[in-house]
């Protein structure tokens, strides 16, 4: 009897574990079940990427743009230098030239003119070659005309605009102001606005970027200092062209320092070499007509030539330009001229610090 009643015990025990089981409802039953060998997950394959042709795929690069001259050992333009013939070292290491023109380009340029007493005996003439510069604009030439004194006194007398009559018109609304000049805050805030004017830009059109500069060279009252507006300069395309008048300045220095003379010639003459510009210095104002044709045309004759950097380190230092050009038919010497060097994008840049300007520049025509 024992027997018969453990087996129908067992009996009911299995047939209830088999009942749960089936259901998979039951905790205790799930006590009873061995431990189930795990199914490998199956591999499963990515779907093939179809590439769309029409896409953008940004890249992480830094195309250095250098505008170039080429002239002969007399200073003299030369303007049929093939690509293959020129060389680009960034810190002594060979660049691989990724653009190149020699087309015309248009220009974006600032003239910064100097309206302090310094300059009253060549401002008519100054305003006669400011004209000669926008005549001389091309369709698609955009100028800014700045006239500055000290540093409370830089003003936009036009902003950027093809129109020559508006330019005309800001230029003989120029006139003679007491004050101590600042030459290099006008040049610093000239420099920003032309950088954020071609930023602003929507077209995708590149354009050249220079700042003619007309002054004695003598900074009396800037707020920035020359190291500030060297490394601004070293971080922009722009190109400088001075006309500088220097030869009323004293010629008279100190044991240890230079003369007046002497410190402007050299201040102006750094502004150009640094940025690949050009420094003149007229023995006069009836000179002033000849020289703004021939900064005309040297800003139409030149080189646009774009590397990508083989050091991509973004670490904002400094790097040195050097471009070379092959000597030409008859062992002809060629000489090239662009900016000496630039900023890498990025990092902690070996720059001083930008604070903000004291001086705002008044912007008279919108």
């Amino acid at each position: 009897m024992k027997r018969i009643v453990f087996a129908v015990l067992v009996a009911g025990l299995v047939t209830g574990l088999l009942l749960t089981r089936s259901q998979g409802s039951s905790v205790a039953a799930e006590a009873f079940a061995p431990t189930p060998t795990p199914t490998p997950a199956p591999t499963l394959n990515p779907t093939p990427r179809i590439d769309d042709p029409n896409e953008v795929i940004k890249v992480d690069t830094e195309l250095v743009n250098l505008n170039v001259r080429v002239i002969d050992r007399n200073n003299r333009p030369i303007n049929n230098v093939q690509q293959k013939e020129f060389k680009i070292l960034e810190d002594g290491v060979p660049q691989q030239i990724d653009f190149f023109t020699r087309s015309e380009v248009p220009t974006n340029y600032a003239l910064v003119i100097d309206n302090s007493g310094s300059m009253r005996q060549q401002l008519d003439k100054v305003v006669e070659a400011g004209k000669v510069f926008v005549n001389a604009n091309r369709p698609d030439d955009e100028t800014m005309i700045i006239r500055f004194v000290g540093r409370d006194k830089i003003e936009i007398e036009q902003n950027f605009t093809p129109n020559k009559s508006d330019l005309t018109d800001a230029l003989d609304n120029l006139y003679i102001e007491g004050g101590q000049t600042a030459i290099i805050d006008a040049v610093y805030l000239a420099v920003q606005n032309i950088d954020d004017y071609e930023k602003s830009n929507k077209t995708e059109d590149r354009k050249r970027r220079a700042l003619i500069l007309v002054s004695d060279g003598e900074d009396r009252n800037s707020y920035y200092n020359e190291k500030q507006l060297f490394d601004l300069l070293r971080e922009s395309e722009v190109q400088i062209y001075v006309i500088g008048f220097v030869d009323d300045l004293s010629k008279d220095g100190g044991l240890i320092s230079k003369s007046p003379r002497d410190k402007s010639k050299a201040f102006l003459e750094r502004l150009a070499a640094e940025s690949g510009g050009k420094a003149y210095f007229p023995a006069g104002a009836a000179e002033l007509p000849k020289l703004a044709a021939d900064i005309s045309s040297e800003l139409r004759t030149q080189y646009s030539i774009g590397y990508i950097p083989s050091n991509d380190k973004h670490d904002g230092t400094y790097r040195t330009i050097k471009v070379s050009v092959d000597d030409g038919p008859n062992a002809q010497k060629r000489i090239a001229i662009t900016r000496a060097g630039r900023n890498a994008e990025g990092g902690n840049a070996q720059t001083a610090p930008k604070p903000k300007p004291t001086p705002t520049p008044g912007q008279k025509n919108p």
